[in-house]
Formats: C-alpha cells, sequence, structure tokens
C-alpha cells in the first residue's frame, strides 16, 4: 500500500482520520478512532463524559498532537503541517472565554485581524448582525449574559467564513427561541458555503433535527455512528435519546 494513500482525499471527503489515538500517561483518552466527514454535511459528536469527545475535538483543532494514527484534512496532513489549512476553520465553545475586558466588537476585530479577513469592519457588522449582537458592539465582554456570550463566540466562529466548522455545545445558554435560530442558520450557512460542521452535543432532539449523521464514542472508542432516522430504525426507538441511553448502556447490565 502507498504510505501517502490516505492522503489522497476524496473530491467530496473534508476530513478523515485514521486509527486516531491520544494517552495521557497509562489514560487513553481517543482510542483506534477512524472516520470521514464529507463536504457540506453536519455530523454530531456524541458521548458521555469522559468519551474523548473534547480530546478528539482538540486534536482535530491542533491544539493537541495525537499519540498515533492520522488526520488528513481538506487533503493534508494536519497532524504533520496544520498550518495551511487553519485559516480555512474555527471553532466555537462556551466553554473557552474570549478576553472578558475586551468589548464584543474588540474581540472580533482581533480576530478578523487572526484571520486576515480583508474587510474587517465590514465582516464585523455582518456577523453581529446575523446573530443580534449589533447593540452590543460596545459592551465588555464581562459584563453579558452566558447566552450573549454563547452567541459572541459563534459570531467569532464564522468571521473568516470557514469551510470547516467545530463546535461545542454550540445552543449552550440559548433560550429555546433563539436555539431555534441558530439552528436555522448553521443549517443556512451550510447550504450557502458548502461548509462541513462538526458539532459536539448533548441536546438529542438538536442532533435529530440538525445532523445528517451522528457518531458516538465511549471510552475513546467510536463505537456507532449512522443518520438520526438510521439509528432510530436500527434500535427501534422513538428517539434519538433512547438510542443513546441504550449504546451507551451495553455492557453495564
Amino acid at each position: 500500500m502507498n504510505p501517502n494513500s490516505f492522503f489522497l482525499n476524496p473530491l467530496n471527503t473534508i476530513l478523515e482520520t485514521h486509527s486516531l489515538t491520544k494517552k495521557f500517561g497509562r489514560i487513553t483518552a481517543v482510542n483506534d478512532l477512524s472516520f470521514s466527514l464529507s463536504r457540506s454535511s453536519i455530523t454530531a459528536l456524541l458521548g458521555g463524559n469522559g468519551a474523548g469527545k473534547t480530546t478528539t475535538l482538540s486534536m482535530l483543532l491542533g491544539l493537541l498532537r495525537p499519540s498515533s494514527g492520522e488526520i488528513s484534512l481538506f487533503g493534508k496532513d494536519f497532524v504533520k503541517d496544520r498550518f495551511p489549512v487553519l485559516g480555512r476553520m474555527n471553532f466555537s465553545s462556551p466553554y473557552v472565554d474570549l478576553p472578558q475586558r475586551l468589548t464584543v466588537g474588540e474581540n472580533l476585530l482581533v480576530y478578523a485581524k487572526l484571520y486576515g479577513v480583508v474587510h474587517p469592519k465590514e465582516r464585523i457588522q455582518q456577523v453581529a448582525k446575523s446573530f443580534r449582537l449589533e447593540k452590543l458592539l460596545d459592551q465588555r465582554l464581562r459584563r453579558l449574559s452566558s447566552g450573549q456570550k454563547t452567541r459572541v463566540s459563534l459570531a467569532k466562529s464564522l468571521i473568516n467564513e470557514p469551510e470547516f466548522l467545530l463546535l461545542d455545545e454550540p445552543t449552550a445558554s440559548l433560550d429555546p427561541d433563539t436555539t431555534v435560530w441558530i439552528r436555522e442558520f448553521l443549517q443556512e450557512y451550510r447550504d450557502q458555503r458548502g461548509a462541513t460542521i462538526l458539532f459536539a452535543s448533548h441536546d438529542m432532539r438538536e442532533v435529530e433535527l440538525l445532523c445528517d449523521e451522528a457518531l458516538l464514542m465511549k471510552e475513546g472508542k467510536l463505537v456507532e455512528k449512522g443518520s438520526p432516522q438510521g439509528l432510530l430504525d436500527k434500535y427501534q426507538r422513538n428517539n434519538l435519546e433512547e438510542v443513546f441511553l441504550q449504546v451507551n448502556r451495553k455492557g453495564m447490565e
């Protein structure tokens, strides 16, 4: 087998992982993880606490180096050289703080410049309008509510119009009405930009409504995958939460 064949990357595939593993001493946080994401798809990464989701996202962001295994992103070897593709991706998490002393506008400007956005002020106005932040641009981040901070984090993640978007609990702290329009916004962004979105969530209803595919991890391993409807049919359950509980509890009886 050609040693470079893994990185030949089919035209419709944005991300591929092969035998991805991360160990912290004697603890294996991610174990032999292999999956791929198609262009213009929305995929959920599911699992209980300690399943390996955050470690997986950290490796896909280049924040952690795998102990072994391979990551191909846009056909490039992301483990060996991530810098050529970092500008084509972005990330949001309500659990990762942006600078609290800066205003919303200052935060967005910093990241616009980091990502080399050509017309940063115009782009900031665009994302501020998309996430209903126009009246908050001059507010310091530390004065905002949790839901407002979540919207700022999402706006930051779209500042460079990424082709690959990683989201950790994208609707955490949002009220039901805001959750609906954020979900619709992400679907519209995917359709218009042709973007690929991978997000971790505990909201199974959100996964059913938003995702093309779900990946379920347990103890660092990928134990199930499929479309939401395919998983419902396979396990003969009424909703994805019941599927999640059944798969997660398997072997515990």
